[in-house]
């Protein structure tokens, strides 16, 4: 794994950024249950880092999970390290992030866990998408916490959200590079969506799509049907979703929880539900998402 600053555009403007193997979101790596994966690390940015594989029990092998200065020690500019990790009884969708102050809102990427091979997975669907939920940031990621560190106040907010690494239709300059997911009619696809935001729950949904929740964090639950999801920072889902509805476009959009009064508001993310085939299309359809409660004391 290479971590490199690699320049990208975003909202009509250039900027390096901390990335793995040069894409944000960085790769995703796959496994079977109870494998061990080892994975050396290359660190040619600025600052020390840590990568951290969340979710992963890791037992008796603490010192190669990630955590800085916790576990171990950063991986200095020019430095490498080889991790072990060893998978246990997860299955399901994790991920890995970096593990120094700020710097997991653009190093990171999913882990996905099969089940051992000849084991079948519990629901039955045709194909997956990884879905990653995460930021963009118009500082330097480093500088910004050195900066509130250094004056007492808060760490920047980002200037947007995004979905697969794109903000989406609703941002300047963004149109034309918004992620889609290319879908055939009646098929069951298996979202394994990750929420790599720094620090707000996050709604998610599909416009007239049913979404069905079967696991979370690397592990299944029993099935729950709903028209939307909040996700955590740091958590995962595994959700099914059936292409039953008319041919058509369909927005699959994010939106923050909100319980105060602050403004929190940074344009809706969204990526394209493209169904194939031959039909005529008049407009994306679109969904609305709860915003959360705002509690007056």
């Amino acid at each position: 794994m290479q971590l490199q600053e690699t320049e990208f555009e975003r909202l009509c403007e250039k900027k390096s950024i901390l990335v793995a193997n040069g894409s944000f979101p960085g790769p995703t790596l796959w496994a079977h249950q109870g494998d061990t994966l080892v994975v050396t690390v290359v660190n040619n940015g600025n600052y020390g880092v840590t990568i951290h594989w969340h979710g992963a029990r890791q037992m008796g092998n603490p010192w190669h999970d990630g955590p800085e200065y916790v576990t171990q020690c950063p991986i200095q500019p020019k430095q490498n390290f080889t991790q072990t990790v060893l998978l246990d009884k997860e299955e399901g969708t994790l991920w890995w992030h970096a593990h120094s102050d700020w710097s997991r809102a653009s190093v990171h990427g999913a882990l996905i866990i099969y089940p051992k091979p000849g084991n079948e997975h519990p629901y039955k669907h045709d194909a997956e998408q990884t879905i990653i939920l995460g930021e963009w940031y118009e500082k330097n990621l480093t500088e910004m916490v050195i900066n509130a560190m250094r004056t007492g106040g808060d760490v920047n907010t980002s200037v947007a959200y995004t979905i697969n690494g794109q903000p989406g239709d609703f941002y300047q300059c963004s149109k034309e590079s918004t992620f889609r997911m290319v879908v055939d009619p009646g098929k069951t696809y298996l979202l394994r969506i990750t929420s790599a935001i720094m620090n707000e729950e996050m709604f998610f949904g599909i416009a007239n799509h049913t979404l069905t929740l079967v696991g979370m964090d690397g592990a299944y639950l029993e099935q729950v049907n709903t028209s939307y999801i909040m996700i955590a920072p740091g958590q995962t889902m595994d959700v099914l979703v059936t292409t039953d509805q008319e041919p058509s476009r369909y927005y699959m959009l994010g939106s923050p929880f909100v319980d105060t009064q602050a403004p929190t508001d940074r344009t809706t993310p969204s990526a394209i539900l493209h169904y194939n085939g031959g039909y005529q299309l008049l407009h994306i359809l679109i969904y609305t998402l709860p915003a959360g409660q705002i509690r007056i004391c």
